[in-house]
């Protein structure tokens, strides 16, 4: 089979990485792809937005099988016009990636079919908005409705800083014009589902946490997201199964009855409430950095998964039983103003699997060419252990101006049984 991975960072690396093991692949391409990428494919010089250079190479190389893995494409219907053209593609249609592109789309279909979510309202007015806050009081939260770019959301923990959040996107349309989504604040620990889905076929993958503040002991902004581990032990079997069962599997047949058929990769961001799972946000493909600790578990080959699936059949999935810590190494600044172009050196002597999530390679040298730079992976027999083999691997890695959190994975090491304050991932 030729394949084709359409996107360029960590999330596209693992996926590709997970790809090439399947004895079904004969040609892997990575479209744009990166560094990392090229070790695993032939990268294709086309932006993942460049929808018809991207079906014309399809069409012309006889690809078999296209995965996008951002959410820019899908929501604008790449999906849509690959499979007008009889090209095999997995992700949802446009009208299915509503799902993940209006916040308000999500919420009321959650009202609609009972799927347990935090109480909200809506509002475009900013006036009708602010006495809504300063009735609810604080903390609250207030999101964005459609995409910005992971920075859409504000959990403010006074009306300050709420009223701050409704003039940035109600008044001085930092993200665009558009509505917001005001919701209760939920404590708990967060986690993140995500499942293989076709129509009302549900496949779930094994569930991660991530760590979304810059700095060690969740502080600083939130950011893409700075490391990740799976599985997680303070989410029990009951929860995960909970999630699936009230969750996961009515939201695809919620979609199927609205006539929005979702087929491709589906993702909860969950929160375990004192009252039970809830969801925080949909997505509607492989998170990031979440796939990146996921897909290193998965023994099952993903392709082969993919094909039935899309077949309408189920595969069962086997799990490695080795858990796995990642961090990120991300430009110094990063999520605000950062510089690119620093050489990084001795990945070579660095064992672990490595994911490339911004770097470019220059005068025959990997450099920085993003904010979140490389995922370094490590495994274990318990999380302590993939924990440790992780930060083993980041300390050989040598670059000016990378920083990391030192904590990834502590929040299930250090707090085993007790319910920690949502920082509201997105």
């Amino acid at each position: 089979m030729k394949i084709l991975i359409i996107g360029r960072g960590g999330r596209e690396h693992a996926l590709a990485w997970k790809v090439s093991k399947s004895p079904l692949v004969k040609e892997l391409y990575c479209a744009p792809g990166n560094p990392g990428m090229a070790q695993l494919s032939t990268l294709v010089d086309i932006n993942e937005t460049d929808y018809q250079k991207l079906l014309d190479f399809s069409i012309d190389n006889q690809i078999d099988l296209t995965i996008c893995g951002p959410e820019v494409p899908l929501i604008d219907g790449i999906v849509d016009l690959f499979k007008k053209h009889n090209q095999k593609i997995f992700g949802p249609r446009s009208n299915a990636a509503i799902i993940e592109g209006s916040k308000d789309f999500a919420k009321e279909l959650m009202e609609k079919y009972n799927i347990p979510t935090a109480a909200y309202q809506t509002f475009t007015d900013y006036k009708e908005a602010s006495s809504y806050v300063n009735e609810q009081g604080a903390p609250i939260v207030i999101k964005y409705d459609g995409l910005a770019a992971g920075k859409g959301v504000v959990v403010a923990l006074t009306l300050e800083e709420a009223d701050i959040a409704l003039r940035d996107m109600l008044l001085d349309t930092k993200y665009g014009e558009g509505k917001v989504v005001i919701e209760e604040f939920l404590e708990g620990p967060e986690f993140s589902l995500m499942a293989l889905v076709n129509g009302d076929i549900v496949l779930p993958l094994d569930i991660a946490q991530d760590h979304k503040r810059a700095y060690d002991n969740d502080l600083g902004p939130n950011t893409g997201g700075m490391g990740a581990y799976s599985s997680v032990p303070i989410i029990s079997k009951a929860d995960i199964d909970y999630a699936i069962q009230n969750v996961m599997i009515p939201t695809a047949k919620a979609m199927v009855k609205e006539g929005r058929s979702f087929t491709g990769l589906l993702y909860g961001g969950l929160i375990k409430t004192r009252q039970g799972p809830k969801v925080i946000e949909f997505n509607a493909r492989f998170g990031d950095p979440e796939t990146e600790v996921v897909l290193p578990r998965l023994k099952t080959d993903l392709v082969k998964v993919i094909l039935e699936l899309l077949n309408s059949k189920i595969v069962e999935l086997n799990w490695d039983s080795k858990q796995t810590v990642g961090v990120v190494l991300a430009s110094k600044g990063y999520p605000s103003t950062y510089e690119k172009g620093y050489e990084i050196s001795n990945l070579e002597n660095v064992e672990n699997t490595i994911f490339h999530m911004g770097t470019k390679s220059e005068d025959g040298l990997i450099k920085t060419n993003g904010g979140r730079v490389l995922f370094v992976v490590g495994s274990g027999d318990n999380l302590k252990a993939a924990q440790t083999d992780a930060y083993q691997a980041v300390r050989k890695i040598n670059c000016d101006n990378l920083f990391y959190r030192t904590d990834i994975g502590n929040n299930s090491i250090n707090n085993p049984c007790t319910l920690i304050k949502s920082v509201y991932n997105k």
